[in-house]
């Protein structure tokens, strides 16, 4: 008893407001419940990395596919024509698990093929009885404005693994994974190929780029032929927090060297993505 008096009185009076006010039953908003979370977090009931992922789950309800999907030209994909020769070599370059097989054009999605396929035929005997479309699994295809959390719960039940994100008009505009969806939740899950490709910067047309935060401001400068001052900062995220002066919520800009950023994802420890439009 006396030690729950000890860590009753050593709260804050506005979070034992906030957690009387939700285990009492009454009607809660996001940002009561984030912040008694925040407060469990301070004294301990709640680590940095569980506080992160409760509020990436939070999160991805208010996400849509639109906003983390990889816009078509920067997919990895096989032609339904290309020979067995050209597609080993994506599949050995890219190191991805699953490729879009497009027809004539980019935006016509005609299927799925999985690199596992092509594990009997990289001898040169067998090169000769390839073809593509006795290995085609159907794709699913998804619009830009579906909710992550509605796609996850599509993904676990179907055991797909990749959606194909079309546009109004039914053409692909960009495909999304379970790792992308997950990665909202747990954190950037890197694996061995992640630094070899080095997708930090992505093209997502009409003069508008998705930046992960820790994208150094060196190699930003690099991409974008620009001048920011890192000054003590490394990272782009460490710049764009220091110009709001706190950690940024999702959806609010700011502009540095004529660059606007708007916060496309971030938690209560630090930003994670970036939109970023360059000056005009």
């Amino acid at each position: 008893m006396t030690s729950d008096r000890s860590i009753g009185g050593s709260l804050p009076k506005a979070w034992r407001k906030s957690l009387c006010r939700v285990l009492g039953g009454e009607p809660a908003t996001k940002e009561d419940l984030i912040q008694v979370l925040q407060g469990a977090e301070r004294i301990g009931l709640l680590d940095r990395e569980g506080l992160g992922m409760i509020e990436g789950v939070m999160q991805v309800g208010d996400l849509r596919v639109g906003d983390i999907m990889i816009p078509r030209a920067e997919m990895v994909s096989v032609r339904r024509d290309d020979p067995l020769e050209r597609i080993l070599d994506i599949a050995v370059e890219s190191a991805h698990s699953r490729f879009p097989v497009t027809g004539e054009d980019k935006g016509e999605v005609v299927g799925i093929l999985l690199a596992k396929d092509l594990l009997a035929y990289c001898s040169e005997q067998r090169h000769g009885a390839f073809n593509i479309r006795d290995h085609l699994r159907g794709a699913v295809f998804v619009p830009e404005s579906k909710r992550l959390n509605v796609l996850l719960k599509e993904f676990r039940s179907s055991r797909n693994h990749m959606a194909i994100v079309v546009d109004e008009y039914g053409a692909a505009a960009g495909l999304v994974t379970i790792e992308d969806v997950l990665e909202q939740i747990v954190g950037d899950i890197e694996d061995e190929h992640d630094h070899e490709e080095g997708a930090f910067i992505f093209k997502r047309g009409k003069g508008e780029y998705t930046v992960k935060a820790r994208t150094t401001v060196e190699d930003f400068n690099e991409y974008f032929e620009s001048d920011l001052d890192a000054g003590e900062f490394d990272t782009i995220g460490g710049l764009v927090i220091n110009a709001f002066g706190r950690l940024p919520n999702r959806n609010e800009r700011v502009e540095l060297g004529g660059f606007r950023f708007t916060i496309m994802r971030a938690d209560s420890r630090r930003v994670h993505l970036l939109t970023v439009r360059p000056p005009t």
